[in-house]
């Protein structure tokens, strides 16, 4: 179990530090519906992250992702490669399109709707923010395929998944405690 545990840290962590969901559900503690869209939101992101490694652990334990000699299958390397290349190109990407100097950045159309929401419109966006945002999805599946590939077994797997997913969801549950 604790070579499950070991290999995810810095996932989850790297998720947790993700900028926009504290500040949408910031945002939303701040409008009439505070409270129960402050909730789903927090729902929303936690389930939709639940269910993306869950689904990724079981795919990749199912297509053996880790050698008989204890170390991760090849494939789990190939696709570790494969997302740091994908942050560098996101990288690039982003630092293309950042505003010039003396341009003012556009704020996103959800953060100027966010008054109106319902809790199921912030449940939805915080499935978007969640999975459908580039970083996360790469942490994610990063963090998801590293617990795969370790040699725990089934209930260490499962409790280093739960336990990713509890400090990959701080950003998103705090707000509401405090």
């Amino acid at each position: 179990m604790g070579d499950a545990i070991g290999q995810m840290p810095a996932s989850a962590v790297g998720i947790a530090v993700s900028p926009l969901p504290l500040i949408a559900v910031i945002l939303m503690l701040a409008t009439p519906r505070g409270r129960s869209n402050g909730i789903a939101f927090a729902a929303g992101w936690t389930i939709s992250l639940a269910l993306l490694v869950t689904v990724i652990v079981l795919a990749g334990s199912g297509a053996d992702a880790s050698r008989h000699d204890g170390g991760p299958a090849i494939w789990t390397l190939w696709l570790k490669l494969g997302l740091g290349v994908l942050f560098l190109l996101m990288g690039i990407k982003q630092w293309k399109d950042r505003p010039r100097e003396g341009h003012a950045a556009q704020q996103p159309g959800w953060m100027k709707a966010i008054d109106h929401f319902t809790p199921g419109k912030s449940a939805g966006l915080a499935a978007a923010l969640a999975v459908a945002n580039p970083k996360n999805l790469v942490l994610a599946v990063g963090g998801s395929v590293s617990l795969a590939s370790s040699t725990a077994g089934t209930g260490g797997k499962t409790v280093a998944a739960a336990l990713m997913m509890l400090i990959a969801s701080l950003c998103a549950t705090l707000p509401l405690g405090v």
